[in-house]
């Protein structure tokens, strides 16, 4: 595996960025038209939530995990899965620019003898699913975050300056341009390589907040944020760049491509905001997150949007029936589509909120969101429980909305 420094890294950049303006890449479909309901779950590899079940299994053993969990998908008569391939700053495809995953081997860096993003393309498509290819722009270690103990060659070890320490976690440094330009170039290798039908973000972008601990991007707040309010303003604007660039990017390399993220559902609580949701949560993703979702939507730079709606019917401070109307009147009229994230992974008959004891709830989720035209469909967290189903929940969801199957575009 080589890896290419930071000279090299900004010059690939620089070229990509000419490369795509000029043309996309050749002989890719035409867009068709999207299915009448998005039905989707989320396979998470990071800490093998999900897939693979344990590091250090054979490649037979992670491919054949990974097809059963295709296959579930289709017994659920689900038409999508987003499938988490750069969890912490690796690959889970042979990537050019970073380490073949922790997650696959338990060594980071470490080939496992297969293709995992390439064959879960393949294999997704020949059962009538799309794959959705899942990234994290920014995380670079999860459980630890010292840059000397990431595979040799890393480009996080060798230019140890991008990242930030915070909460015993490593992070890429979003206020520096050249990682923006960087972390764009490790998603859109995979882009490039495969024929995905969406590239895929969740809901981390600057980190959540950890109490009484700082983000230490005071060297780049310095050189960078001149002509800003705040460091607020400025970290929102980074994070606005690294959309709307990736956004632009993708279309000019493959246009059939779509372009979705998942964020924390809480855009702003309307007690702060009159353009807030009528919610009182603890986090809100402008606010905490320096996320501005509800900007990507009107700016049109998403095909998706897919909230995560974690909270029952009836939440006291984060109500699903006042989250879902929300979202579908942000999305009226920009044609960026609405997938809510369902909490299927609350549902479990030993859960301490007697609501998600309920294997109803869950279904009356779908009910509720199926009055608002806005919403496109739904997606289910995560792949471990669609497969399980602890409490009957997911059961419930296909026998009264999923009756019949509904092929992808």
């Amino acid at each position: 595996m080589a890896y290419i420094g930071r000279r090299s890294l900004l010059a690939t950049a620089a070229g990509v960025l000419a490369a795509t303006a000029a043309g996309a890449a050749p002989g890719l479909p035409r867009r068709a038209p999207l299915p009448a309901e998005f039905r989707g779950m989320w396979i998470a590899s990071v800490h093998n939530l999900d897939w693979p079940s344990a590091t250090g299994l054979s490649a037979e053993e992670q491919r054949s995990e990974l097809i059963s969990l295709l296959d579930t998908a289709v017994r659920r008569r689900l038409n999508a899965v987003v499938l988490q391939v750069r969890p912490t700053a690796d690959a889970m495809w042979p990537s050019a620019l970073e380490p073949w995953s922790q997650w696959l081997t338990g060594v980071q860096g470490r080939d496992p003898g297969w293709d995992p993003l390439g064959t879960a393309v393949a294999e997704a498509h020949a059962r009538g699913l799309e794959l959705h290819a899942w990234f994290n722009p920014y995380r670079v270690a999860n459980t630890h975050s010292d840059p000397s103990r990431l595979a040799a060659g890393h480009p996080a070890r060798t230019n140890p300056d991008w990242t930030v320490p915070y909460a015993g976690k490593l992070y890429y440094n979003p206020g520096m341009p050249e990682v923006r330009a960087f972390v764009q170039e490790a998603m859109l290798d995979a882009v490039s390589r495969y024929p995905l039908d969406a590239v895929h973000w969740d809901d981390y972008f600057y980190p959540y907040p950890s109490e009484g601990r700082h983000f230490d991007d005071d060297a780049a707040y310095e050189r960078y944020g001149a002509g800003f309010g705040s460091r607020a303003q400025w970290r929102r604007h980074n994070t606005d760049l690294l959309v709307s660039e990736m956004s632009q990017r993708i279309k000019a390399l493959r246009p059939g491509v779509r372009f979705g993220v998942s964020p924390f559902a809480v855009w702003r609580n309307g007690d702060r905001d009159p353009l807030g949701s009528p919610t009182r949560a603890g986090i809100a993703t402008y606010d905490d997150l320096y996320a501005d979702t509800r900007k990507w939507v009107t700016e049109r730079w998403l095909d998706y949007i897919a909230p995560q709606c974690y909270w029952h019917i009836g939440h006291s401070t984060a109500d699903y029936a006042a989250l879902v109307p929300w979202w579908a009147r942000t999305v009226a009229g920009t044609g960026v589509d609405l997938y809510i994230g369902e909490a299927l992974y609350r549902c479990d008959r030993n859960s301490e909120t007697r609501a998600w004891r309920d294997p109803a709830e869950l279904s009356r989720h779908l009910t509720l969101a199926g009055k608002h035209a806005g919403v496109r469909g739904h997606v289910h967290f995560s792949a471990k429980q669609v497969v399980a189903d602890p409490n009957g929940a997911m059961a419930r969801v296909v026998a009264d909305h999923y009756q019949a199957a509904v092929p992808p575009r």
